[in-house]
């Protein structure tokens, strides 16, 4: 009855929206990692599931539209089956910016959590990559032993909406494995942290509106501000060698996004893995009307 108990009280720990393990989860949908220069027009609408040890605990979607000067990208999520035995949840979080010099710049990101009958509302506004304002409501308690975050620890950044597209630059294959040699800087509003992929194998992928290779990446954590260091989780994130990211293309662009992502936990491995995969091309018409 205790080891139930226990693994109960640990489960119920891991299904809380705050927590970094779902973040890097669900909110892989949310956070992961960025890099060079690509222009195509393209609208990706893809649906998600995540399991723990084979049990679903959650659903979500993931729309991303890439028009000929700005972007768009839009995530959901709640809690389901076993889950709600614990708690439900639910989030929403989107990021918005312009396509300059064949970057992506953010302008604006924001996220409402919602546990039981608590929400918490996060919005971002940026400049060239500096956070100009950060703005949670409820205002969050001041947490004893927190790493500060200074104002530079938000220059250079990326939101983790944006932060979730991987741009491959120039005309090497995409499933090259120099491909997974990332690092991104990201802001949440409140913890700083880097994302860093190295290479580690291809697999094939067969998932409906998606046949073919994925590049697997494995996926280190570095947490720089805005986190208490001495925690149980931030401590077994940084310590994690078997996180990975399974990377495939958005058809006619080169931008490449996760289709699968795994983090090993203490109660087995959690998954998020898209179950619906719909690429739609668009024209410069169709892209000019969108925005």
């Amino acid at each position: 009855m205790i080891r139930g108990r226990r693994v109960s009280i640990q489960l119920k720990s891991l299904c809380q929206p705050k927590s970094v393990g779902v973040a890097l989860l669900g909110g892989f949908i949310l956070a992961s990692m960025a890099a060079g220069p690509a222009r195509a027009q393209a609208k990706l609408d893809a649906k998600y599931a995540v399991t723990l040890a084979g049990v679903k605990l959650g659903e979500g979607s993931w729309i991303i539209d890439i028009g000929d000067n700005q972007f768009s990208v839009v995530a959901s999520g709640a809690t389901t089956g076993l889950a709600r035995m614990f708690g439900s949840g639910q989030g929403r979080g989107s990021s918005k910016g312009a396509i300059k010099n064949d970057q992506l710049v953010p302008a604006r990101y924001d996220i409402t959590i919602k546990t039981g009958r608590k929400a918490e509302d996060v919005e971002l506004k940026l400049d060239d990559g500096t956070i100009k304002d950060v703005s949670i409501k409820p205002k969050p308690p001041k947490t004893p032993g927190i790493v500060p975050v200074t104002e530079a620890h938000k220059r250079n950044v990326l939101d983790p909406m944006t932060g979730s597209l991987l741009r491959v630059s120039g005309t090497t294959d995409l499933m090259d494995p120099q491909v997974c040699k990332q690092h991104s800087a990201i802001f949440d509003g409140r913890m700083r942290y880097d994302l860093s992929l190295t290479y580690k194998r291809r697999e094939q992928v067969d998932v409906p509106g998606y046949r073919g290779p994925a590049l697997v990446c494995a996926i280190y954590f570095s947490p720089l501000a805005g986190h208490v260091p001495d925690r149980a989780t931030i401590k077994y994130l940084v310590s994690q060698r078997d996180m990975e990211t399974w990377l495939v293309p958005i058809e006619g662009t080169r931008v490449m996004v996760p289709i699968r992502v795994q983090v090993p936990t203490p109660l087995g491995l959690g998954v998020m893995e898209a179950t619906a995969f719909d690429v739609r091309p668009k024209g410069r018409r169709a892209s000019l009307e969108s925005q």
